[in-house]
């Protein structure tokens, strides 16, 4: 497979994912990506890119109930 950005080798690799986002930030390790090996350009598969932003759309619902929470004085 072919780098989209500079014509590289791209290689199956394992990379962190990191989101900061609606006042939190997340970072999971491990994530099966293909990475260029001229450019480290990453890229997800469509199962992993759905798998990322089901659980941001989760995190996302979490962090809603988490500012409902009433702070007592």
């Amino acid at each position: 497979m072919k780098c989209l950005y500079c014509k590289g080798e791209l290689k199956r690799k394992k990379v962190s994912y990191t989101a900061n986002r609606n006042g939190y930030h997340l970072i999971i390790d491990d994530v099966p990506a293909w990475v260029c090996q001229q450019c480290g350009e990453t890229l997800f598969d469509e199962a992993t890119t759905d798998a990322i932003q089901s659980m941001l759309r989760e995190m996302d619902r979490q962090r809603k109930q988490l500012t409902r929470i009433p702070v007592a004085a």
